[in-house]
C-alpha cells in the first residue's frame, strides 16, 4: 500500500499551499483532486488583493493575471447606491485555472505529487503500527502520517448546511462590462443574504454572478443579466458558498482542515483567496514542523496563527452579514441613502480589500448612526407586522 507523510485531499489554492509548505519541509506528499484539471471547475471570482497574493509566496505568471485595471466598485441597493475608489486597494482579477496550476508546479518542483481525477473515498486512523491515516480513493488505498482536508464546502456541507449559500457565475461577454469598474448589487428579494456582482476581465468581459438563500441561482442570475442588456454567455458555473465564519476545532490528531473546509472564506463575500491560502500555507508548516520535531502538539501553532491574523476580522464580518440578512430591501434603500459622502472618501483612502471592516466602520460611521438607526427600527417593525 503506497504510503505518503501528507496527504492533502483538494486541489484548489489552501490544498495546494499546504502541499508546497509540507514539500519543501522534507516531506513527501500527495494531493488528491477530484476533478480532471487542477482549478476546474473556477467558481471563484479571481478578485484579490496584490499584498495578500504576495503574503501567500508567489507572484502570478502573466497567463493568471485576467485585469489589473480595477479602480472603482459601484455598490449599489434597490434604489439607490454609491461609489468607492478601488485604486488604494491594489487589487488584480486572476485565472484561476492558470494561478491554480502555478501553485500545483510550485509545490510539484519541491517533490510533491499531484494526482487529478483521483476522488478520496474514506479515511480511517490505523493505530497497529502508530498513528497513521488509510485513505481510500478511486485509484486504490493510500497510507500517510498526516491528513490534509481541503476539500471545499463540500466538506462542510455533510456537517452544516445552515451557512451554505447557492451561486451561480457566467463567464459573460456584454458592452455593459467595464474594465475598470466592479458592481456590487443588493436586493434582498431577489439575493436574499447575498447580492450579484460584476467582475470585470477585460473590457467588453467579465465574471457576473448571483448568490443567496434559498434561490434559484441560474434563474436569478438570468434575470440579473437580462436587465443589463444585450450579452453572450460563454461559461456557466454553479457551486454553493460558506458565509458562516471557521469551524471549531481545526486539527484534530494528525488530521488538519482548512480553506474552504475550514470554513475560511470571508463571511461579507464568501472571498478566499487570501484567507483560504493562508491557512494551507500555515498549515502546511505546522505539519512540518510537527514532523520535523516528532512533536504533534505543534500542530495547534497553525489554528493559533490562523485565528490571530483574521479571527478578529471574521467576527466583524459575521456581524456585518447578520445585519444585512435581516434587512429589507426599503431598508436598505434608507442605509445607503444614510451613508455621508465624506466617509465614502474615507473608507477609499484608507480602505484594505483583505480586513475591510474597517472600511465598513467608516462607512457606517457615527455622523449617520441617527438616519440609520431609524432605517434599522423601520425594517424591525416591518417584520413584525408581517410576523403578525
Amino acid at each position: 500500500m503506497p504510503g505518503y507523510d501528507v496527504i492533502v485531499a483538494g486541489g484548489s489554492v489552501s490544498g495546494l499551499l499546504a502541499a508546497r509548505e509540507a514539500a519543501a519541509g522534507g516531506l513527501s506528499v500527495a494531493v488528491l483532486e477530484e476533478d480532471s484539471e487542477i482549478g476546474t471547475p473556477e467558481h471563484c471570482g479571481g478578485l484579490v488583493s496584490i499584498a495578500g497574493i504576495r503574503n501567500i509566496g508567489i507572484v502570478p505568471d502573466a497567463s493568471a493575471v485576467e485585469n489589473t485595471k480595477i479602480a472603482r466598485a459601484k455598490i449599489l441597493s434597490p434604489s439607490s447606491g454609491f461609489e468607492i475608489s478601488a485604486e488604494k486597494q491594489k487589487v488584480m482579477v486572476l485565472d484561476r485555472r492558470a494561478f491554480d496550476k502555478q501553485i500545483a508546479f510550485q509545490a510539484q518542483k519541491l517533490g510533491a505529487e499531484i494526482k487529478v481525477k483521483c476522488a478520496m473515498r474514506s479515511f480511517s486512523k490505523k493505530e497497529d503500527d502508530g498513528p497513521t491515516y488509510i485513505v481510500k480513493t478511486s485509484e486504490g488505498d493510500l497510507v500517510c502520517k498526516y491528513f490534509v482536508d481541503a476539500r471545499g464546502v463540500a466538506s462542510i456541507i455533510a456537517r452544516n448546511r445552515e451557512g451554505v449559500l447557492q451561486s451561480a457565475q457566467y463567464e459573460v461577454y456584454a458592452p455593459w462590462i467595464e474594465r475598470d469598474t466592479i458592481e456590487v448589487a443588493f436586493d434582498n428579494q431577489r439575493y436574499p443574504g447575498f447580492f450579484a456582482w460584476i467582475i470585470p476581465t477585460a473590457q467588453g468581459s467579465g465574471k457576473v454572478g448571483v448568490a443567496g438563500r434559498g434561490i434559484n441561482a441560474a434563474s436569478a442570475l438570468q434575470s440579473y443579466i437580462d436587465g443589463k442588456g444585450k450579452c453572450s454567455i460563454v461559461r456557466k458555473v454553479y457551486a454553493s458558498i460558506w458565509v458562516n465564519g471557521p469551524m471549531e476545532n481545526l486539527v484534530s490528531d494528525r488530521m488538519i482542515i482548512v480553506g474552504d473546509a475550514a470554513g475560511q472564506s470571508k463571511p461579507t463575500t464568501a472571498g478566499g483567496i487570501y484567507t483560504c491560502g493562508m491557512g494551507g500555507v500555515l498549515a502546511g508548516r505546522a505539519v512540518a514542523e510537527a514532523a520535523r520535531k516528532n512533536d504533534d502538539r505543534l500542530l495547534a501553532q497553525y489554528e493559533k496563527d490562523w485565528r490571530s491574523m483574521f479571527g478578529a476580522e471574521f467576527e466583524k464580518m459575521l456581524l456585518a452579514r447578520k445585519l444585512l440578512e435581516r434587512l429589507d430591501n426599503k431598508a436598505i434603500d434608507e442605509l445607503f441613502s444614510a451613508v455621508p459622502p465624506e466617509k465614502i472618501e474615507e473608507a477609499s483612502a484608507s480602505g484594505d480589500f483583505d480586513f475591510h471592516s474597517a472600511a465598513l466602520a467608516k462607512i457606517l460611521g457615527a455622523k449617520s448612526a441617527t438616519r440609520m438607526a431609524k432605517a434599522l427600527l423601520g425594517n424591525e417593525i416591518r417584520r413584525l407586522i408581517d410576523i403578525s
